[in-house]
């Protein structure tokens, strides 16, 4: 079914930034719906800006004085006419204020309720949920207590290792293992004061720890009239501090009958919590091949490409259909997966140094293309990258028949993606998808600290590399001057500013 000048919203405000603000003006573009974006002072000249119909400034870069703040949001919305807001992921969207001022202020709200948002964001709620729903859980407490002798009874019962978790949020904040009872008060206090900073919310419980696992998620799509369906699954166990860097699809874990069932209590997730539009349900699998619930993420996932290759569906159209009140699409109820799609995250990061961040102008930039590449990037030569948001520039997804030719060819596009002028994680996502651990699927939560610390030193190449660009660059600035009969400085970055941002494998065009 064609979606062109099926025109079910006036005018669409994208409350986000970037790339994932680029995807949902691209969306809108092909349901012929006007965009709007909204930016800050750090992003006047930002490509999401420059691609929507309207935009609306909103303040200085701090989140909190411009992308965070709800009513600069609504009033926004209100001032252009427009009558949805779609909050892509980040900032506002899994917030259930922006979700219940909209419904007050007579705007649609591109997302689930604020109850749903409410529930689903209290980890020790939705626990409870779930469990009335007969969800697998992780074995632990059913609910937040003050008196640590509840935590040790709940440690013993479960059986160490476990882990204290914080109830209002997430990305490792208010996190501890445990491994003894010796350690569990210690990292009680410790993880309490850590979620009292990061969500002014002190509240924690303690679970099983599952040693090894695979983060598996499955994605849902839920209309308002009573039909919820998944869209399979996406495998997310290669990561960081907690932080997914690679995904993919199909997981090599699942067989159809493991796929089926975990697919099926997805969906069961999604209508105990009375959930509408798109969503995302995250499992823990352990090596016997049990599985647990660990949160519903109410929003579009930041990997969510890797599963519209595989099936062929565009999402975000389908969280806008679902927001004007349309059924869900006919061609869900007959999806089947479709070879395989890798996904890597390219970080502002230096993947050589600790991923420390990195900050500067892109100098150059070139994205890889060719049948299967994909690239959803915020970023153009002369952007700038700032301290002020995400490290997060762009996404590299490839599809191919098979993992094995997926690999691939996501190495090939990852070797192919030049970007010059800041330091990038990209050659520390090449060294995982070569490892042999890797390549053989054996890919678990912890696959970083076992596997990576193997890396070989790729400063003696860098080094090499770096200085042979210099010469060649001071030469073609010599030889420029030369020609003009001119000694003046040529008003462009030298040589050795280059240096700090080139990649093994880069190269510079002219």
């Amino acid at each position: 079914m064609s979606v062109k000048n099926q025109q079910l919203f006036k005018k669409i405000l994208v409350a986000n930034r970037s790339e994932i603000a680029i995807r949902v003006i691209n969306a809108c573009r092909t349901m012929g719906v006007p965009s709007v974006a909204v930016y800050s002072d750090a992003d006047v000249g930002s490509r999401h800006r420059l691609m929507a119909d309207e935009s609306v400034h909103i303040g200085p870069p701090p989140p909190r004085e411009s992308y965070l703040d709800i009513e600069k949001i609504i009033k926004a919305a209100k001032d252009v006419g427009a009558d949805a807001i779609h909050p892509g992921y980040g900032f506002l969207a899994e917030n259930p204020v922006l979700a219940e001022r909209c419904v007050e202020e007579g705007l649609v709200f591109i997302g689930p309720s604020g109850d749903a948002i409410r529930l689903l964001g209290n980890k020790v709620e939705s626990r409870i949920k779930m469990a009335g729903a007969g969800v697998p859980l992780i074995p632990g407490m059913k609910s937040s207590e003050s008196d640590l002798k509840l935590y040790e009874k709940a440690a013993s019962e479960a059986g160490y290792p476990v882990i204290i978790k914080a109830a209002a949020g997430g990305g490792g904040k208010g996190m501890r293992i445990v491994d003894a009872p010796e350690q569990l008060g210690d990292a009680l206090d410790a993880a309490r004061r850590e979620a009292k900073n990061a969500f002014d919310d002190d509240t924690v419980y303690l679970e099983k720890y599952i040693v090894n696992p695979r983060h598996v998620e499955f994605q849902v799509l839920a209309d308002h009239h009573g039909n919820t369906v998944h869209v399979f699954e996406r495998e997310c166990s290669i990561q960081r501090r907690h932080q997914k860097i690679i995904e993919e699809t199909p997981s090599v874990a699942l067989d159809d009958d493991l796929r089926a069932r975990m697919g099926a209590d997805a969906v069961k997730v999604a209508q105990a919590a009375g959930y509408t539009n798109a969503g995302t349900v995250e499992f823990l699998l352990d090596d016997t091949g049990h599985y647990y619930f660990l949160e519903m993420n109410t929003r579009i996932q930041v990997e969510h490409p890797v599963t519209e290759f595989v099936t062929g569906t565009d999402l975000v159209i389908e969280q806008i259909r679902i927001a004007a009140g349309q059924p869900l699409s006919d061609q869900l109820k007959s999806l089947h997966q479709k070879g395989h799609a890798i996904e890597c995250r390219i970080y502002a990061e230096d993947g050589e140094n600790g991923f420390m961040p990195s900050t500067g102008t892109i100098l150059h930039y070139s994205e890889p293309t060719g049948p299967g590449i994909r690239v959803d990037s915020g970023i153009a030569r002369g952007s700038e990258i700032t301290i002020d948001y995400d490290p997060i520039m762009a996404k590299l997804i490839v599809h191919a028949p098979d993992r094995t030719t997926a690999i691939k060819k996501m190495i090939d596009a990852l070797n192919n993606y030049k970007i010059l002028g800041v330091k990038t994680s990209k050659r520390f996502m090449i060294d995982v998808l070569r490892h042999p651990e890797f390549a053989a699927g054996r890919t678990y939560t912890n696959f970083i600290e076992q596997h990576m610390s193997e890396r070989g030193d790729h400063q003696a190449e860098f080094k090499d590399l770096a200085v042979a660009v210099a010469t060649v660059a001071s030469a073609m600035t010599v030889n420029s001057g030369a020609a003009k009969g001119t000694s003046s400085v040529v008003a462009r970055p030298t040589p050795w500013q280059t240096l700090g941002s080139l990649q093994i494998g880069d190269s510079i065009h002219e």
